[in-house]
């Protein structure tokens, strides 16, 4: 499954959240709806997965951790706060980096309607899967 395909089935699943929980409540019970409904879609996922941080060739032994890692090519960073920031998403990228993906979305659930908070990070993530036609140059 592409990326694009998998924020596809990410976002139908926090809108499905949504609906059914709807706002104001704090991220841990968003999280836990969030891993029930991709369980109930068929896709794989980890929940709070440490991200390896290297520094000048040492691991160091910090607690960064990406709230969802989904069929393990998308990371999703769940919010319930009043207004999400461009903190949240170069957060999201510096995992992507990390963690050699190339997609991440940050869903904040505090709004009344998910779509205002729904943000689409990438890491070099082409928009359309390579066509079996296309050059050599055009393929991930």
């Amino acid at each position: 499954m592409h990326e694009n395909e998998i924020s596809h089935a990410i976002i139908g699943a926090a809108i499905e959240v949504h609906r059914e929980v709807g706002p104001g409540l704090i991220e841990k019970p968003y999280e836990e709806a969030m891993c029930h409904e991709l369980h109930l879609r068929g896709l794989g996922f980890v929940r709070q997965r440490a991200v390896p941080f290297r520094y000048k060739g040492a691991l160091l032994s910090t607690d960064l951790r990406t709230d969802l890692i989904v069929e393990d090519k998308g990371i999703v960073d769940l919010k319930a706060k009043v207004e999400g920031t461009a903190i949240d998403k170069l957060k999201v990228l510096t995992h992507l980096r990390l963690l050699h993906l190339r997609l991440g979305l940050v869903i904040n659930f505090h709004g009344p309607v998910l779509k205002d908070g729904v943000f689409r990070v990438v890491n070099n993530l082409l928009e359309r899967p390579p066509a079996p036609e296309d050059p050599p140059a055009l393929r991930s």
